[in-house]
């Protein structure tokens, strides 16, 4: 098999692992490729707007474990392949060269056993480390089970490391991957928090959770991820809306992903990093899942309205970042920029504040924007409803415009 095919069938593979979002290092190598800026190298979005690119593959797509959920489990019949480190370093390269990516993604399947795999990942990372002197950002998956010589052999070699808690529940892991142990993940966990520096693990460590293959509630997820932010310090929580590869009587009969639901999770874990909410903000007994109707912070205003409108011009910062439409930087404008004049509703949207949103849980200058008889929770939440939906439909209409162009 050449190196284009195993390629094609590892980079495939990888596509489902979700925790490779990359931001919070300052790597610098003398005389040798690649480099992470200050801004940092990232997935998604570095700290400046770019948009950042890494190589995404497995070491191979073999693996001794068969986890039900996952299409690289050990009883599918599926083209299997393993890259060499060499060539995990010829194709790293390559690709720089021709500026594809900024850095690397490495995660593996699980082959003999996780001491050996992760011997087979340090080997090919250092050779790429040490031979070519690619200074670039590597985020690499690590292997639960592994030893802790390993973790750290690891960990000071890579920017950024993953342990993939799997599902948020033990139950619900002795059910779909009974190879798989969450304490194992735990201990990855806790070495890196305890030893984390600027030549270990120096942008942090991440997880990852698989969403809608078993039935834990949405209070049940976030408190497993504040639990995690809390105890470990990851960098971030991804959730992975579970897609149905597999045929097994223990999976749920999905004829789509609830991708949804998994807006509604990262939105939620945003209130959590940023907009100082606890769980019990924003879920409940009562309310244990979240309305896919309304986002989050929209829906705890909606069920918090006695604490509304809020003053734009004297509110505090902590009250500014309950306010749906406000967010962390439009926040810090509104009390940068009312310490020299009075707001108006004509002011908010150059400072960022989404007022389609926050017009109707606030006031400029003691005025309500609409008509203040109608501040009650049934306008409201129709309101927010329509508008969100308008925003769906005109965005597929802008996607599926810019597809026929190309």
């Amino acid at each position: 098999m050449d190196i284009k095919e195993k390629l094609i069938i590892l980079a495939d593979s990888a596509k489902y692992d979700a925790s490779c979002s990359s931001s919070g290092s300052n790597r610098k190598t003398k005389n040798g490729l690649g480099t992470t800026s200050i801004a940092g190298i990232c997935h998604s979005f570095a700290s400046d707007g770019r948009c950042i690119s890494l190589l995404k593959i497995l070491m191979t797509n073999c693996c001794c474990y068969d986890c039900k959920y996952c299409l690289n489990r050990k009883s599918n019949n599926i083209k299997r392949a393993i890259f060499t480190k060499e060539e995990i370093c010829e194709i790293t390269l390559n690709f720089y060269r021709r500026n594809y990516i900024e850095g690397l993604f490495l995660s593996s399947g699980i082959i003999k056993n996780p001491d050996y795999t992760m011997n087979l990942m340090i080997e090919a990372i250092s050779f790429l480390r040490k031979k070519y002197h690619f200074g670039g950002y590597i985020h690499a998956k690590a292997i639960p089970g592994a030893s802790e010589y390993l973790i750290k052999k690891l960990g000071q070699l890579v920017d950024r490391m993953s342990a993939n808690i799997e599902l948020p529940t033990e139950n619900g892991l002795k059910l779909l991957a009974p190879n798989k142990e969450s304490t194992k993940v735990t201990k990855i966990m806790k070495y890196v928090d305890n030893n984390r520096n600027a030549r270990f693990v120096p942008a942090g460590q991440s997880t990852q959770m698989i969403i809608g293959a078993t039935n834990e509630s949405d209070l049940e997820i976030m408190s497993k991820s504040a639990s995690l932010y809390n105890s470990y310090k990851l960098k971030r929580v991804f959730y992975s809306a579970y897609i149905p590869v597999n045929n097994d009587k223990l999976l749920p009969s999905l004829k789509l992903p609830p991708l949804k639901r998994e807006n509604r999770l990262y939105q939620a874990d945003f209130l959590l990093r940023f907009y100082k909410f606890k769980v019990p903000d924003i879920l409940d007994e009562k309310n244990p899942n979240f309305n896919l109707l309304i986002d989050p912070k929209a829906d705890w205003a909606l069920r918090h309205l006695e604490e509304f409108p809020k003053e734009i011009n004297s509110a505090s910062y902590d009250e500014l970042l309950k306010i749906p439409g406000v967010g962390v930087k439009s926040a810090k404008r509104i009390i940068s920029a009312r310490k020299y004049f009075k707001l108006t509703f004509n002011d908010l949207s150059k400072l960022g504040i989404v007022l389609k949103r926050a017009k109707y849980f606030i006031l400029c200058g003691g005025k309500y924007f609409i008509d203040g008889n109608n501040f009650k929770r049934n306008f409201i939440e129709k309101n927010l409803i329509l508008e969100d939906k308008i925003y769906e439909t005109t965005s597929n209409e802008q996607l599926k415009l810019s597809l026929f162009d190309e």
